[in-house]
C-alpha cells in the first residue's frame, strides 16, 4: 500500500474511511512513519472521511513529517472546517509534497 519516491514513502488511500474501515490505512501509515522521516499520503481517491481519518492524520503527523496531497473535495472541506488544514501540510501533488 505504498512506495518509495524521492526519499519519502508514499501511501495511496482509496475509498471511504471511518471507524470501521480505517485499520488498513492506519497500519500502512504507522509502518511508513516507523520506516521513513517523511510520509506522503495521496488522498486524491478518498471518497469519504470522518474523524477517524482526522485522528489518524494528526497521529501520523506527530510521528513523522506527514504531507497530504490532492485531497478530494469532501476531505478538503473536513480539513478546513476542523482547522486541521492549519496543522497538516497539504500539497497539490506528490512531487510538491516530497520537495517540501
Amino acid at each position: 500500500m505504498g512506495r518509495e519516491y524521492g526519499g519519502a514513502w508514499v501511501v495511496i488511500a482509496r475509498g471511504a474511511y471511518d471507524m470501521q474501515s480505517i485499520t488498513p490505512l492506519a497500519n500502512a501509515l504507522d509502518a511508513a512513519a516507523a520506516r521513513r522521516q517523511k510520509v506522503v499520503l495521496d488522498a486524491s481517491a478518498i471518497t469519504f472521511a470522518d474523524s477517524s481519518l482526522l485522528n489518524l492524520l494528526v497521529r501520523t503527523h506527530l510521528a513523522t513529517a506527514l504531507r497530504v496531497t490532492s485531497p478530494a473535495r469532501q476531505l478538503r472541506r473536513l480539513l478546513e472546517i476542523t482547522g486541521t488544514d492549519t496543522v497538516l501540510e497539504v500539497r497539490a501533488t506528490i512531487e510538491d509534497a516530497v520537495a517540501s
